[in-house]
């Protein structure tokens, strides 16, 4: 999973000020990281506050910009713990270095049955004939899963058309503030094999399509770890970018997303 969001430290903005920037930046979500206390600093401390926002508004959990976020402490400011912890509205995230990348402790979100009928008109726009396995929603998140038919395959996903602006139009209720499309995979035990794949669009708060979306697989991981029996699964997004993760359910609620990382910009701004 490598990260294309930005993060900033800072000190103090105003809301106004947070959700410019973030229109500004035009990338699915913009991370900010604060410092809790005016002794903190970002070497040494191993607490920070977390915000984030899409060019539209904030949101209470996005997992891609939490991985940014940790990578820019751990790689370029050069924090000197193996874990920080962040103060976020979806509680407390950990992250913490790994060989093999960065592993983000996120809350684990159920899903439950949904009356398709519902949402009947929303999967008509997005999916038009496509069959329908199953259809899940998060209460929690307000995200809407939608299974697609086994009989389809990861090809058939990554050449999927949604325009993404008509999803509003059928659906402004406020009950969907998110909708995954996903897919059963041919599992991780086979070569480059992954357990599931996913699409997410999420107009509703200003994205039109997330490439790699940790808080949707917070949702996927739930849902697919049932239908699957597993704990630990192989994960892919099939935005045109793509992104893959590996997944780990825990006891309490918890999941382990773990995803790696490239600083690919840099700049300083300017007030």
């Amino acid at each position: 999973m490598t990260s294309g969001r930005r993060c900033h430290d800072i000190q103090e903005l105003d809301e106004e000020t947070h959700q410019k920037i973030a229109r500004e930046m035009n990338l699915s979500e913009t991370a900010f990281i604060q410092k809790l206390h005016p002794s903190d600093n970002f070497t040494q401390s191993s607490r920070f506050g977390l915000r984030w926002f899409t060019p539209a508004t904030e949101v209470p959990l996005c997992g891609h910009a939490t991985l940014a976020s940790s990578a820019v402490l751990f790689h370029k400011i050069k924090n000197v713990n193996q874990t920080v912890t962040f103060v976020t509205l979806s509680g407390e995230l950990k992250a913490r270095q790994a060989e093999d990348g960065i592993i983000m402790d996120l809350p684990l979100y159920p899903t439950q049955p949904k009356d398709v009928k519902e949402v009947q008109d929303l999967i008509k726009v997005a999916l038009c004939n496509v069959r329908v396995q199953d259809v899940r929603y998060s209460p929690d998140t307000k995200k809407l899963l939608v299974r697609i038919d086994d009989s389809y395959g990861r090809s058939f996903l990554e050449n999927l058309e949604v325009n993404a602006s008509n999803l509003t139009k059928v659906e402004n209720t406020g009950k969907v503030r998110g909708l995954i499309l996903t897919l059963k995979g041919e599992g991780s035990g086979k070569p480059q094999g992954y357990d599931f794949y996913s699409r997410y669009f999420a107009p509703w708060v200003g994205v039109a399509e997330d490439p790699v979306t940790g808080s949707a697989h917070a949702v996927l991981s739930s849902y697919w770890s049932q239908q699957l029996g597993k704990k630990e699964m192989r994960a892919f997004q099939c935005s045109r970018r793509g992104g893959e993760m590996k997944v780990s359910l825990r006891d309490g609620g918890r999941i382990d997303i773990t995803g790696q990382t490239a600083l690919v910009l840099e700049g300083k701004l300017t007030i």
